[in-house]
């Protein structure tokens, strides 16, 4: 039984895909399976049930995946307790980007970064937050920048990067153009262009109204903030933004949104629970210094 064997299993089994499992672990997909099938050949039972869409352990793999996890845990903590004890800092870091957050300088990040440490490789991922924050907590990312809005969540520390006003973005011929503010209610009465839900930017919309006992009309909504604003450019609708991503479009103007006030909040995000890797640990810190944009 090699370790590598039990690392592809828990792989596909927190991905449930022999595909999507490959990719993560950057390998060919027969190796992983040729790997698995010598594993359980090893232990005499099938540990995959692969008849299904997704794949799911079976029995004997449900036994055998906490002491897999237990195994290569302590891998890592005996990797990290002499990392920490040379003070070498390399290894990889996995990262997750929050759609659409134009507003940090991420690539200078990075760039500074790997200047001071060349050794680590960072792989980027970029989805909405609910998303990131489930890959945080299954640890498939250690470090992720995610929207702030959403229940509390004690297992994920996390450190403020932006807290800025959510505005009502508006092409320069609409009848708000001439105007600094409008309430929530008000905003509720137009047809909205917002992010998907799972957005930071979404959740704070669709808590106020929830706490208003408003219903947001969300005619359009979309992941990339850009297709927002040109949506609301050409009057199709009221693009739902934080302040900075309206900022420099010269053909919108932006309306503040009070009654209550929405605000769009950024924040850097990591797992509480668990070992973090040195190579994480710089990266988290550097961030917190590069990123803050309050």
């Amino acid at each position: 039984m090699e370790l590598r064997q039990l690392e592809y299993l828990v792989t596909v089994v927190d991905e449930a895909s022999f595909t999507r499992a490959a990719a993560r672990l950057h390998v060919a997909q027969p190796g992983v399976s040729a790997q698995i099938r010598r594993l359980e050949r090893e232990v005499g039972q099938e540990l995959l049930d692969r008849t299904g869409r997704a794949v799911r352990p079976t029995e004997a793999g449900a036994t055998v995946l906490p002491h897999a996890r237990a195994a290569l845990a302590a891998v890592a903590q005996a990797k990290l307790a002499v990392d920490e004890l040379t003070g070498l800092v390399r290894g990889r870091v996995a990262m997750g980007v929050l759609t659409g957050c134009g507003g940090l300088d991420l690539a200078g990040l990075l760039a500074r970064f790997h200047d001071d440490h060349p050794g680590v490789e960072i792989s980027l991922i970029e989805d909405n937050s609910d998303r990131l924050i489930s890959a945080l907590r299954s640890g498939r990312l250690d470090v992720a920048v995610i929207g702030a809005a959403g229940p509390e969540r004690p297992e994920i520390h996390t450190h403020l990067l932006m807290d800025e006003p959510v505005v009502a973005a508006v092409g320069l011929a609409d009848p708000w153009a001439g105007r600094s503010s409008v309430t929530l209610a008000e905003l509720c009465t137009r047809d909205l262009i917002g992010m998907p839900v799972g957005t930071g930017l979404r959740a704070s919309l669709d808590q106020a109204c929830a706490t208003y006992a408003l219903e947001p009309r969300i005619a359009f909504q979309a992941g990339d903030p850009g297709v927002l604003l040109r949506l609301a450019a050409r009057g199709l609708g009221v693009a739902v933004v934080a302040r900075s991503m309206a900022d420099n479009a010269a053909d919108l103007h932006a309306v503040a949104v009070t009654e209550p006030e929405l605000r769009g909040r950024v924040e850097l995000a990591w797992r509480a629970d668990g070992p973090i890797s040195p190579a994480a640990r710089a990266l988290i810190g550097h961030a917190r210094v590069a990123l803050r944009r309050v």
